[in-house]
C-alpha cells in the first residue's frame, strides 16, 4: 500500500469528553447499573476494573450507544449521545467489542478500510484522505508490510492490533475497548497495551478500556474506575486509590501493595483468597 500524504485529516487528536449522569441500564427487567455518574478524563487512558458481572462491559456498551439506558444521560462533547445522528457519533467515538469476527480471507488492509465507513456517503466516496487515514492507522499499529496478510494467518497480538487499527482509521478522538487483551498470552498482551499507550501519548486519544488484569490496568492506565454491583466504588489515579481494602472489596482477596521498582505503578503481592 502506498501512503498518500494529506494535510486535511488527522487520527482524531482533539479531545471529546464523555460524561454519564444518573445512568440506569438494564438487561430486560434486570437493572445492571443504577444511578451511575462518570466523567472520563480527556486525552488519558481510563481502565474500568471490577469482578465478573459488575457491569463493566454494560457501562462501555451504554457509553458507545450500543445499549440504550432506561434513565439518565450520556453526553459527548456536551450533547446527548442519543439525540445525535449515528454517523456523527461514529465520527467522535469508536468501539472495539470483546468479540470480533471477520469474513474468511479478509486482509489487514480490508479490515482497516472498514474504519472509514462513517466518513463515506453517496456524495463522498473513497478519497485520498481515506487512503491516508488507513495508511496512518496501519503505521500507528506497527503493521506496515502486513497490509495484504490474511487475518487468520496473523498471531493473536497482530490480529488484535489490526482490529485496533480499524478503530484508529475511524479517526475519532475517543476509543472504547472491551477487554482488548482477552485470550492473548502475556507477550501479546504487552504488545497491545503498549499500542494503546502509544495512541494516547502520541495521538492524544481519550481511551476507556475494560480490563480484568488489575496489575496491567495500574501499569498502563492514567485513571482507574473501580466497579462492583453496578456502582463505581472509587476512581482516580491508580497509585492514589489502589489499597488492600479496595482489592478486598472488589475481589474478596487479601494482598499487600508495593510500588513497581521501575514504573512506580502499584503491584499486588502476597495475594490470597479471603475465607468467608
Amino acid at each position: 500500500m502506498n501512503a498518500v500524504t494529506s494535510p486535511t485529516i488527522d487520527l482524531g487528536k482533539h479531545v471529546a469528553p464523555i460524561e454519564a449522569k444518573a445512568l440506569e441500564v438494564a438487561h430486560g427487567h434486570q437493572v445492571i447499573i443504577d444511578g451511575l455518574d462518570l466523567q472520563l478524563p480527556g486525552g488519558k487512558i481510563t481502565a474500568i476494573v471490577g469482578p465478573n458481572g459488575c457491569g463493566k462491559s454494560t457501562l462501555l456498551n451504554a457509553l458507545s450507544r450500543v445499549l440504550k439506558p432506561k434513565a439518565g444521560t450520556i453526553l459527548l462533547d456536551g450533547r446527548d449521545i442519543h439525540r445525535e445522528p449515528a454517523r456523527e457519533v461514529a465520527r467522535k467515538l469508536a468501539l472495539l467489542p470483546q468479540e470480533t469476527t471477520a469474513p474468511e480471507g479478509m486482509t489487514v488492509s480490508d479490515l482497516v478500510r472498514f474504519g472509514r465507513q462513517p466518513h463515506q456517503s453517496w456524495l463522498s466516496q473513497w478519497s485520498e484522505d481515506d487512503q491516508y487515514a488507513v495508511a496512518k492507522a496501519i503505521r500507528s499499529a506497527d503493521l506496515e508490510g502486513m497490509e495484504d496478510r490474511v487475518l487468520d494467518e496473523l498471531s493473536g497480538g497482530q490480529r488484535q492490533r489490526a482490529w485496533i487499527a480499524m478503530a484508529v482509521a475511524q479517526a475519532t478522538p475517543m476509543l472504547l475497548l472491551d477487554e482488548p487483551t482477552s485470550a492473548l498470552d502475556l507477550g501479546h498482551q504487552i504488545e497491545v497495551f503498549e499500542l494503546i499507550r502509544h495512541l494516547s501519548a502520541d495521538h492524544g486519544k481519550t481511551i476507556a478500556m475494560v480490563v480484568h488484569d488489575l496489575l496491567s490496568a495500574c501499569r498502563y492506565a492514567d485513571h482507574l474506575v473501580a466497579m462492583r454491583d453496578g456502582e463505581i466504588i472509587t476512581q482516580g489515579a491508580p497509585a492514589d486509590i489502589l489499597t488492600p481494602d479496595l482489592v478486598y472489596r472488589l475481589y474478596d482477596v487479601h494482598c499487600e501493595i508495593m510500588p513497581d521498582p521501575v514504573t512506580g505503578s502499584p503491584m499486588l503481592t502476597n495475594m490470597r483468597r479471603a475465607r468467608r
